[in-house]
């Protein structure tokens, strides 16, 4: 008997999946819903992470922010008290002083270094001019006439009135008025140093017979003869008291230091014979690492004293010392025997 026949294509076509059921489909959808399920978890978190800091700030800025009435009225009373207690006049005195300052520095007269070293030469040669041993006065009075010469021949060629000069009639300007309002600071950028002598004619006990002794123009007392004090010199010698160290009020004080050493000195010591002293207020120039102040006194000791340097610094010595002024500041003296 014949085995009858399959229906192969009416099984097939009953097991097919529809198409809108595919297996690509559906893993398509379920990969969907699952980001769009991760999306809206990170979205509450993070929606409650920055509600739980804003809260927290939110606190924290209350529970800062809110004071006591008592709190609140201590904190007044003191803003109260500390401004009550701002010296205000001082700070009104400090300002004032302050604007003065910046004025005087606007105001003040600037000469242009060419000037300046003309002027410094000029200065040099007349000191050189004057006579061997010309004392502090004749250099004063040589200083000042030529400062007023200076300044007449100065407003003239500021006002055109003479031509034939190397300087401009802008730097003549500059140089009148500094010649006639600002001498004083100008000698001192120069480095001039020439104190002026301070006569008393109320009372004068030298006795008779004693040589004038021009001590005036230093500051204390009366300098004893045999300090032989000598303006605008330094005296070498081996350091028997540190200047650094040994500051004196006065002239007169430096040389009694060195008289009271020479006399209370032991055997072995060292006796002090010469005294040098700074009596500059901006301090005294010397070619060590030291910077020398005023009211410094040395006391030296040398058996044949020997001067460092008198009356003026030479013009060699300045080109290789560029802070040397013009003038020696120091007073010395060798004690008499």
């Amino acid at each position: 008997m014949a085995r009858p026949e399959l229906d192969h294509s009416y099984s097939y076509s009953s097991r097919r999946v529809p198409k809108c059921c595919s297996y690509k489909r559906i893993t398509v959808f379920i990969c969907s819903v699952n980001i769009l399920v991760a999306l809206y978890v990170f979205h509450n978190l993070y929606t409650s992470l920055y509600s739980s800091s804003s809260y927290s700030y939110f606190q924290h800025s209350r529970s800062a922010v809110s004071y006591t009435p008592d709190q609140i009225q201590n904190m007044e009373e003191s803003m109260r008290i500390r401004k009550q207690s701002e010296p205000i006049n001082l700070i009104q005195m400090v300002k004032e002083i302050k604007q003065k300052l910046d004025t005087r520095e606007e105001e003040m007269v600037v000469l242009p270094q060419p000037l300046k070293r003309n002027l410094t030469n000029e200065i040099i040669q007349l000191l050189r001019g004057l006579k061997a041993g010309a004392n502090t006065t004749l250099q004063h009075e040589a200083v000042e006439s030529w400062r007023k010469q200076k300044l007449k021949q100065a407003k003239r060629i500021a006002r055109g009135k003479q031509s034939n000069s190397s300087i401009l009639p802008v730097e003549a300007g500059i140089l009148a008025r500094a010649l006639e309002f600002n001498w004083a600071e100008l000698s001192h950028k120069i480095g001039l140093w020439i104190p002026v002598n301070v006569v008393n004619n109320v009372h004068d006990d030298k006795p008779e017979g004693e040589a004038d002794f021009d001590d005036t123009i230093l500051a204390g007392r009366r300098l004893p003869p045999e300090c032989n004090a000598e303006l605008h010199t330094d005296y070498g010698g081996h350091a028997v008291k540190w200047g650094l160290t040994h500051h004196k009020e006065s002239a007169y004080e430096c040389c009694q230091a060195c008289l009271n050493q020479a006399k209370t000195a032991r055997p072995d010591e060292m006796k002090c014979n010469i005294w040098v002293y700074c009596p500059a207020e901006e301090g005294c120039h010397s070619p060590d690492i030291y910077q020398h102040k005023l009211e410094e006194c040395w006391l030296k000791y040398a058996e044949e004293p020997r001067v460092n340097f008198k009356d003026t610094y030479s013009d060699n010595y300045r080109r290789n010392h560029r802070n040397a002024p013009l003038v020696v500041p120091w007073v010395s003296g060798v004690i008499s025997s």
